[in-house]
């Protein structure tokens, strides 16, 4: 019995550190910028929200950046048919059933961008959703930038803002704090505040617009690892199978064992 009681002690500890260990490089990530990271509102099973974020990533993302890993006919798990596809989402004469591959080479992206753009089957699972979400929401004005573009939570990134014409064109504006409480616009350093504020509105709302990146995020999570919920659903079935075996495991025990103690 107390070999029983150790062996399940044991495993609990196994089940409780595991995941720790999965999410602490996560925490690590989030804090090495030193920026404050905004929780993607995403789901997973919204299948409405995954088929949005499809479109958004064929149209906005897809120019330059591939998913390599990732097939046109995995969609079909999110609710669209063949047609559907093909119609409203390839636009290179790709098959259906082709990688999501991009035409341009990275010895031309090397030429003309300075570096090729990363392959983003797995970003969400390399970078988190939180810090896409929050990347994706963290573009502005930059004139020092040879883009013309910066981004808060990347700092001097090198790619410029996809989705633009959806948010709009904001500018940094630092505030300096001064004597008695006031406020005075300039560069402030550490000492004062920070604010983006939007001097060209784009064609979505704010609001509009962290639904679609929240869209975004949802769908290249999923791209990430389109099994996942099944994987889930399919670990719960198998800890209640487990939790319902143990007590029959437990008398077993006991029955084989009733005449050594």
């Amino acid at each position: 019995m107390k070999k029983l009681i150790t062996s399940l002690l044991l495993s609990a500890a196994v089940l409780v550190a595991v995941p720790a260990a999965l999410f602490a490089p996560s925490a690590v990530m989030a804090s090495e910028g030193g920026v404050r990271l905004d929780r993607a509102p995403i789901e997973p099973t919204d299948v409405v929200s995954l088929q949005s974020g499809a479109r958004t990533f064929a149209n906005y993302c897809l120019n330059c950046h591939s998913a390599s890993l990732m097939r046109w006919n995995r969609l079909t798990e999110l609710g669209l048919n063949e047609s559907q596809i093909m119609d409203n989402l390839i636009f290179d004469g790709s098959k259906v059933g082709d990688l999501m591959n991009v035409s341009m080479t990275k010895k031309d992206a090397r030429k003309w961008f300075g570096a090729a753009p990363p392959d983003l089957s797995v970003i969400a699972r390399a970078r988190g959703a939180d810090w896409l979400y929050s990347y994706l929401r963290g573009f502005y004005r930059d004139p020092a930038r040879p883009t013309g573009w910066n981004n808060y939570v990347f700092e001097n990134v090198g790619m410029p803002n996809p989705l633009w014409q959806l948010q709009g064109e904001r500018v940094r504006v630092e505030h300096a704090v001064m004597k008695g409480g006031e406020a005075k616009e300039g560069h402030g350093g550490a000492a004062g505040t920070v604010k983006y504020e939007m001097v060209k509105p784009g064609s979505l709302t704010p609001v509009q617009y962290d639904e679609t990146v929240r869209d975004l995020v949802n769908f290249l999570v999923y791209m990430g690892e389109p099994a996942a919920t099944t994987r889930k659903q399919i670990g719960i079935f198998v800890l209640l199978f487990l939790l319902a075996l143990w007590p029959l495991v437990y008398l077993l025990k006991r029955e084989f064992w009733k005449d050594v103690h």
